[in-house]
């Protein structure tokens, strides 16, 4: 299974316009592996893309990758969804049949038609024969290519991970969203890859000096890096992959493989994804 990390930012890209900050800065002069995009992720051996964020197109353009066959959405933020006009893009000016499904978890499916339009763009690029709409109800699977995905509901309840399964291989990707989770059983000692969120940094790593506020960061119901340093702990995967990483955390990516290096020396194998890595698994 081959797994590209299209973008490795969140909300927050990296450099962020408008920002003079250190990692900003830093990515404007150097370029990858310092700078950031949105947050989306492909499986090859699928041709699926995980999440659109605005700037899906370039990601797709820069990882050279000319056919998507399907999709899937972990939840409606825009840094998530934005860049959803790509099924419309990577169809135009075609007179064959396109028709890219696109998974919708349940839940997804429902804030959609809610939160930005979204549901009424997804629903015309149906029309125009573009995508076909697959709403995935809770505990239900599909299967391309012999690889299972199943997405299931984290603790906020508007935000899915996935599992993806293939043979004796095992790889959960959660795209954003760990405030609150607690692992289930199953998943224990039993995963090759975690994916899994930054969140945001509570403390600086160097100095432990408290850099938010705790009741800030529950008002805000985000999880903090040190509470997904926890879950990686309890999951005890095989390897542990961060990405979701904010440009507002200053974090940059040197610092980022030092404090891989500390994590790796405590028994944690751990990486800091960055924009077009590669793994497989």
């Amino acid at each position: 299974m081959k797994i590209e990390f299209l973008g490795t930012g969140g909300a927050t890209p990296t450099p962020r316009p408008g920002s003079y900050s250190k990692v900003s800065k830093e990515a404007r002069e150097k370029g990858l592996p310092y700078s950031r995009m949105g947050p989306s992720v492909f499986i090859h051996d699928l041709r699926l893309l995980i999440d659109t964020p605005e700037e899906i197109r370039l990601q797709l353009e820069r990882a050279q990758i000319l056919k998507v066959e399907a999709g899937i959405y972990s939840h409606w933020h825009p840094d998530h969804t934005m860049g959803r006009r790509i099924w419309e893009t990577m169809a135009f000016d075609t007179n064959r049949a396109w028709s890219t499904a696109v998974y919708v978890p349940e839940q997804v499916a429902e804030d959609m038609k809610t939160f930005l339009g979204s549901w009424d763009h997804l629903q015309f690029m149906q029309q125009q024969g573009w995508i076909d709409i697959i709403v995935l109800r809770d505990g239900q699977s599909f299967v391309k290519n012999k690889i299972k995905v199943t997405p299931f509901r984290l603790h906020e309840q508007y935000v899915y991970a996935f599992l993806l399964e293939e043979k004796e291989k095992r790889v959960l990707i959660a795209m954003d969203e760990l405030y609150k989770w607690e692992p289930p059983a199953h998943l224990i000692d039993n995963l090759d890859v975690a994916i899994l969120p930054m969140g945001i940094a509570e403390f600086d790593w160097k100095t432990k000096e408290r850099i938010r506020d705790r009741a800030f960061i529950e008002s805000m119901r985000e999880a903090t890096f040190e509470d997904t340093l926890e879950v990686a702990k309890q999951l005890r995967a095989k390897h542990t992959i961060i990405t979701h990483i904010e440009e507002v955390d200053n974090i940059g990516y040197d610092e980022l493989k030092e404090i891989e290096s500390e994590l790796r020396a405590e028994g944690i194998n751990i990486t800091f994804a960055y924009d077009t890595m590669n793994i497989d698994v």
